[in-house]
């Protein structure tokens, strides 16, 4: 039975997964990798969300504030041997659901076009790509997606 707990970036298991996560992203992204690492620091992350099935976490996702009343997704990860349960689209459905309680109204994310089961994730649960926001602008490996929330 999966569970989703919520807590912040000091949960021991969150920086557990985020250490394969990031350990997975440096083989993906390649030489672009510490582009993309100095934008994915976890501490001071008030809003996480760990799954653990049978007591064992297996996946885990953030948001942050990115601007009023928008939430910026980050540190979505599932470990490759518990992929293809939901466990990604129940932390995003969570993480959604606990942005529009902290008032916002949109989600907003990047992630790397070397990542097609997180786009194909992003596309299920309904978000749209939009044009490359902030950091990622004119960056031509990067892919951002936001989903509003007033339909939740």
């Amino acid at each position: 039975m999966l569970n989703l707990i919520k807590t912040d970036s000091d949960n021991a298991d969150f920086k557990i997964l985020v250490k394969l996560l990031d350990a997975d992203l440096a083989i993906r992204d390649g030489d672009d990798h510490a582009f993309y690492s100095q934008f994915n620091k976890i501490d001071l992350i008030k809003h996480v969300i760990v799954a653990y099935e049978n007591e064992t976490p297996i996946a885990c996702g953030a948001i942050k504030d990115y601007q009023p009343g928008i939430m910026e997704v980050k540190r979505m990860f599932t470990a490759p041997e518990h992929r293809g349960k939901s466990a990604a689209s129940k932390i995003l459905t969570a993480l959604e659901q606990w942005a529009k309680e902290l008032g916002c109204d949109k989600c907003i994310l990047e992630t790397g076009k070397q990542q097609p089961e997180a786009i194909a994730l992003y596309i299920k649960c309904g978000y749209r790509i939009i044009p490359n926001y902030g950091q990622y602008e004119n960056i031509p490996n990067s892919i951002c997606f936001e989903k509003k929330l007033n339909t939740l």
